[in-house]
């Protein structure tokens, strides 16, 4: 217990130290502003990880992420997906901007598309890149599999796993780790047997771990869903699918 509660302590007082080692990465879809971070190794040829934020943008689980990633051997680039001057100032707002890209899914995976651009460019080898994603940047990661974009696999964690119905189920040839928190409540079931029948249709590499007494947030140390030995266990899984593709 005592060491739970002091590995949670590090990993909230980490995220300001952490976030100092990202360089910012100025970038554009058309005319609108997109604000990235990069990994204090670009430059070099390392595997590459994209993360995909939760629904309030670049926050501190996602900088911490990127941090940890690069002691690991990888360039981590942290993407803007809403753009300067639209980031959500509460919840009703990043409810209503990141619905706006689940419903119109090809402009979230051009944005996407556009952050794996800017991580190719930072010196991720091209054949080794996969993306994760958090919350809505969970959606995302599967957005990078439904779209068929550049990346070797991708993990999905406490994602919004569902799409609409009235989308046509493709291959997939991504691999795919979807990490899911059993006590979800903004997962349904038919979400869940959706997803299970899109992947085996699209005959995909997939797997979901499910973890225990763990609600939506269960990785972030400031949410009050945090379950740090399934948060810890999620991470682990995370590096380890990381490895097995990428290394």
């Amino acid at each position: 217990m005592i060491r739970t509660l002091l590995l949670s302590a590090f990993l909230m007082g980490s995220e300001t130290f952490f976030s100092q080692n990202l360089k910012p990465v100025a970038y554009q879809d058309g005319s609108q502003k997109l604000n990235g971070l990069v990994t204090s190794n670009a430059g070099k040829k390392l595997p590459g990880v994209l993360i995909l934020p939760a629904w309030k943008g670049i926050d501190d689980e996602a900088k911490t992420a990127a941090t940890e990633l690069e002691k690991q051997g990888y360039i981590a680039f942290v993407a803007d997906i809403y753009g300067e001057g639209n980031i959500p100032a509460d919840n009703d707002s990043a409810a209503k901007t990141s619905g706006y890209y689940k419903k119109n899914y090809e402009a979230y995976q051009k944005r996407i598309l556009l952050a794996l651009e800017e991580l190719k460019k930072s010196g991720a080898i091209s054949e080794k890149i996969a993306v994760i994603g958090y919350c809505f940047g969970g959606t995302g990661a599967l957005e990078s599999a439904r779209g068929s974009l550049p990346v070797v696999g991708v993990v999905s964690i406490h994602g919004s796993i569902g799409k609409d119905q009235a989308r046509k189920n493709g291959p997939i040839s991504t691999k795919i780790l979807v990490e899911n928190p059993a006590d979800d409540k903004s997962v349904t079931p038919e979400d869940y047997n959706n997803l299970i029948k899109e992947m085996n249709e699209g005959n995909a590499d997939w797997q979901i771990i499910t973890y225990a007494h763990s609600k939506h947030t269960f990785t972030d140390p400031k949410s009050p869903d945090y379950n740090p030995v399934m948060a810890k266990r999620a991470w682990n899984h995370t590096l380890m699918f990381l490895k097995e593709i990428l290394k």
